[in-house]
């Protein structure tokens, strides 16, 4: 994986109009190391999000054997706190065999909670096995909100807000 540099979180700062620290960006290059000590692999995308009044970073991956991987880094200390394995759809035969949930009705359930659009639509696996729909939902006021729906219960496990993203996962994209 190559490392992001300042530098380079200076270009992507200008380009999507926010403003990164130099505190901020030393924890980015902090949580990708981190990253890229747990998985080799190339970079998909980098999420900055916040939820009860913390933030943190998603960092997306892409291992040599094509596995997509998710790790959340807290962005205060630039640690790995969660780590997450995608996969391609849900009829995948790990997910399916966690899934009692179909995709609409975890549609429905995070929209009744959270209106708006589906923008995307992620299949995950979590580090204990349980298989989760991470659904990105942006509402009418262009505010996207991460919800995590186990998909063996129907449960909404976690609601995280967007603040800025750099890269995209097509096959995700509805």
């Amino acid at each position: 994986m190559k490392k992001i540099s300042t530098c380079t979180l200076a270009i992507i700062a200008i380009v999507l109009n926010i403003s990164l620290a130099e505190a901020e960006s030393q924890t980015i290059d902090n949580c990708m190391s981190a990253v890229q000590k747990q998985k080799i692999g190339e970079f998909i995308k980098l999420e900055k999000l916040s939820a009860a009044g913390k933030s943190f970073y998603e960092i997306e991956i892409k291992d040599e054997s094509g596995a997509e991987w998710e790790f959340m880094c807290n962005a205060a200390d630039g640690k790995i706190f969660e780590q997450e394995g995608e996969v391609a759809s849900a009829d995948n035969e790990v997910f399916k065999k966690q899934r009692k949930v179909s995709e609409a009705e975890a549609i429905a359930i995070a929209l009744k909670a959270y209106p708006g659009k589906v923008q995307e639509v992620e299949y995950e696996i979590e580090a204990n096995g349980d298989a989760s729909y991470e659904l990105d939902i942006v509402s009418d006021k262009k505010l996207e909100t991460k919800v995590e729906v186990d998909a063996k219960s129907g449960k909404i496990i976690e609601v995280a807000t967007e603040e800025w993203e750099v890269g995209e996962e097509s096959s995700a994209k509805r």
